[in-house]
């Protein structure tokens, strides 16, 4: 396999050329308008924009924009830690409307038909105050013509809508904060699986000109990501709180860090495998007790899955080597 850098290689802000797998491609209306027309107010918000993330964007956040679609953008939003999302990777397909900026932009999740959060559906719509699509977790804010920014929403879905707590990003259930922790605990563990399946499906079909970058991030951080996953399957410590947990809390076994069974037994038989497959095929540095720890728990539970899915894996993995050398 060609080498692959690591994450922090990779330009956060880069001009590229191909755009066909964007969400909004053959939405042509607006992309002729603004891009063959450098006089409009969009053409010279948009050049203002692109000068704006180059200089600001923090380090967990990478954008894409082409060099012959203006109107169009793609971003990576790594997933905070503290929260179910971390160490994750969250696309977003970006396309301008031709009256930019007097509409906010429109924003695209790529979701691969997966429930995240509930301002995320699976369709890919995003439901966030600041694109005037909904609301979340956030003062309320709403798009500004003069002032509002791609940057500010990037930022607003990775700080509001990728959070500690989603489950409490339904208005419905925001109420709810000070009394309803086991329900947010239970779905932060669906949340992180799904994390986890989103992750196995970014490897195997990786956007375009993100390629070497999801490789890159997923093998740089590969060793964090197993050591979270035995740390949940063993029960030691809830998710979100990974790598912040005192080891006294963690012996009282406090309610806070409870883990369900059932997310016990998926994270050890079905994900930690899963993830460990893909990981060594993308030629992660994997420490010895990590195999040692899953050889041992696959023996003591008699479940033979992780075995059955090794073949699969390995043809599955051509899929990511055929990109790369296309």
């Amino acid at each position: 396999m060609e080498e692959i850098p690591t994450t922090n290689k990779f330009k956060n802000f880069d001009i590229v050329a191909y755009h066909s797998d964007h969400h909004h491609h053959f939405d042509r209306s607006s992309g002729d308008s603004i891009t063959e027309n450098p006089n409009s107010e969009a053409y010279k918000r948009i050049m203002k924009e692109w000068e704006t993330l180059e200089q600001n964007l923090p380090e967990s956040i990478y954008v894409h924009v082409y060099d012959n679609r203006i109107d169009l953008m793609r971003a990576a939003i790594i997933g905070a830690a503290g929260t179910p999302y971390h160490d994750g990777l969250f696309f977003f397909d970006i396309a301008f409307p031709s009256d930019y900026p007097h509409n906010p932009p429109k924003v695209h999740f790529i979701s691969f038909r997966l429930s995240l959060n509930p301002n995320l559906s699976v369709n890919g719509e995003v439901s966030m105050s600041l694109l005037n699509t909904g609301e979340t977790s956030d003062n309320g804010e709403r798009w500004d013509p003069p002032v509002s920014t791609v940057l500010q929403v990037l930022v607003s879905l990775q700080e509001h809508v990728l959070n500690e707590k989603p489950y409490f990003n339904d208005p419905g259930k925001a109420k709810l904060r000070s009394v309803d922790g086991d329900s947010s605990r239970a779905y932060n563990e669906q949340v992180y699986l799904l994390t986890c399946r989103l992750t196995t499906h970014l490897l195997l079909s990786p956007p375009r000109n993100f390629i070497t970058f999801v490789i890159g991030h997923f093998r740089n951080r590969a060793p964090a990501i197993l050591s979270a996953l035995k740390e949940y399957a063993n029960g030691r410590v809830s998710v979100g709180n990974y790598g912040r947990a005192a080891s006294s809390l963690r012996a009282k076994v406090s309610p806070e860090f409870m883990v369900s069974p059932e997310f016990m037994e998926q994270a050890r038989e079905f994900y930690y495998p899963a993830l460990r497959n893909l990981f060594m095929f993308c030629e992660a540095s994997l420490d010895v007790s990590f195999l040692s720890w899953y050889s041992l728990s696959k023996r003591q539970s008699g479940n033979h899955r992780g075995i059955k899915m090794w073949g699969m894996f390995k043809k599955l993995i051509k899929v990511i080597k055929s990109d790369l050398s296309g």
